[in-house]
């Protein structure tokens, strides 16, 4: 089949190499425009090297664009982590039309962050939708969903690069083998169980010790390795990264205590009292620092942090 693929980054880069290594033709490639200062797209790099056409606008509306996408007779435009907004009349103009991928079972998890929140929310399963694009963000008929567990330890990193982003490769490939065949059925969303959510930036990043430990695992966890979960030492913001979750048992360990305490500093990390138990922390960072140890911050054991 004559494949278009719409995307960015190493996903991007993955899906086009899962395409041409089954001998799909590859009628053209559109990216996001270069940011100054910015590292080359491994998706632009990859598509660049085998002399596949590449076409960067910085809007999908703009008549080149359009004109570019219909030069290109694809049988099927393949969206692969996309943030340009790809309007209708962009994504009719392949034989089949357009699909995309989006790393929620939708509609839970609708929106640009649905991996880090499915974490915080404390979910034990997520997956993958492959879907219709249209107007309403993550709200077109679904194609074709995987499943994946969450584990207790697993971070938007681990869960994104592990378990999504193959599952997600090969998802795609199906899907589009079923749409170009005229296999493919198409299933609206429920709507009764839809839900949205934005970005997780610094506000919702923010750690409460008041919460309870499970709550501040998850939101450490779901925020590593961006924009990481963040409390306050000092007059410093003090990210938290690398963490285990330990669980008081009895009275005895947390006595004498107070919330937000780092009750020991050593060669496992720095480990702070939480509602319910204790977060130990081996990596971190302070302000716009680099990454480091958690023992090479200078945090005390006695200091209470997020005052």
């Amino acid at each position: 089949m004559r494949v278009v693929i719409v995307g960015q980054q190493a996903f991007g880069k993955a899906v086009l190499e899962a395409f041409v290594g089954r001998g799909d033709t590859i009628a053209g490639v559109f990216a996001a425009p270069e940011k100054p200062g910015s590292r080359p797209d491994p998706l632009v790099a990859a598509a660049e090297e085998r002399k596949f056409p590449v076409y960067r606008f910085p809007k999908y509306s703009a008549p080149e664009a359009l004109e570019a996408l219909k030069s290109c007779n694809a049988d099927i435009g393949v969206m692969a982590y996309v943030l340009l907004f790809a309007p209708p009349e962009f994504c009719a103009i392949p034989k089949h039309g357009m699909i995309q991928f989006h790393p929620s079972v939708l509609p839970l998890h609708r929106g640009p962050a649905s991996i880090p929140w499915a974490i915080i929310r404390g979910r034990s399963e997520t997956g993958l939708t492959i879907f219709r694009p249209t107007p309403g963000l993550d709200e077109g008929p679904v194609i074709l969903q995987k499943r994946c567990a969450i584990g207790p330890n697993d971070t938007a990193a681990s869960l994104y690069f592990d378990k999504i982003f193959p599952l997600g490769v090969s998802a795609l490939v199906e899907a589009a083998d079923l749409v170009v065949s005229g296999r493919a059925t198409e299933s609206t969303q429920d709507e009764s169980r839809a839900t949205y959510e934005g970005w997780v930036r610094e506000a919702e990043a923010h750690i409460n010790w008041a919460n309870h430990v499970d709550f501040v695992y998850d939101l450490i966890r779901g925020c590593n390795p961006a924009p990481g979960a963040w409390t306050k030492f000092g007059e410093q913001k003090l990210y938290l990264f690398d963490a285990r979750k330990i669980a008081a048992q009895t009275f005895g360990m947390v006595r004498g205590r107070k919330i937000g305490e780092v009750v020991a500093v050593g060669d496992q990390g720095m480990r702070i009292l939480a509602q319910g138990g204790f977060i130990e922390v081996s990596r971190v960072r302070l302000d716009d620092g680099p990454k480091i140890k958690s023992t090479e911050a200078g945090v005390a054991e006695g200091t209470i942090l997020g005052g």
